[in-house]
């Protein structure tokens, strides 16, 4: 899956140096609450995971990939896959520091998203985030997701903190309105770009 601004490939151990290289910038592991961050020394068990995950049926994990320099700079995962319900989570995700705030995130989501309500049917996307987490929140919010409650003491870290989860979603009747409102915020984005240049 491809548009202007990113590349999803399926993940697998040839990602390994990229991701390695994403994550050093800014010590991204580092953040008490993305436990799903992979320090350098992790990545290749961290792949192999979500490849022993996707095997199992239970996650499609994709590294994401910078067009212009053709490099992996994270990871985006389906999980909590629910076919019956026609619903899945589009989650685990991380992007390195260098490509925030670079359209990457959105133009991942919209094909995600896109590829979620028009190709596998889905009525309902959801995503998930930590409390603390508000850049993710906010992230999740500008897609134009959805808050559907909070999962109070949903999860316990290994260092014992106790995780409360924010949990958003968009349904099948929003999408059209998500969609257009995902490509306008491309579509900004490519404009500023151009005006700079």
């Amino acid at each position: 899956m491809e548009n202007q601004f990113v590349r999803l490939e399926p993940l697998c151990q040839v990602h390994h140096d990229d991701l390695v290289m994403a994550v050093e910038v800014d010590e991204l592991w580092k953040t008490w609450y993305n436990t799903h961050v992979p320090n350098p020394d992790s990545m290749a068990a961290e792949i192999t995971r979500l490849l022993a995950l996707n095997a199992e049926g239970r996650m499609v994990p994709w590294a994401i990939i910078d067009p212009v320099t053709s490099h992996a700079v994270g990871v985006t995962t389906y999980l909590n896959l629910d076919p019956a319900n026609r619903r899945l989570e589009i989650g685990s995700t991380w992007i390195g520091s260098k490509a925030q705030g670079t359209g990457i995130n959105a133009a991942a989501k919209l094909l995600l998203l896109q590829r979620a309500f028009e190709e596998l049917g889905c009525i309902a996307v959801e995503f998930r985030a930590h409390w603390h987490n508000h850049q993710s929140r906010r992230a999740v919010e500008r897609l134009g997701a959805k808050q559907d409650g909070v999962l109070r003491n949903h999860r316990i870290f290994e260092n014992g903190t106790v995780r409360d989860t924010v949990v958003f979603s968009i349904v099948e009747a929003e999408w059209p309105t998500v969609k257009f409102g995902l490509s306008e915020r491309l579509g900004a984005h490519l404009r500023q770009s151009a005006s700079a240049s």
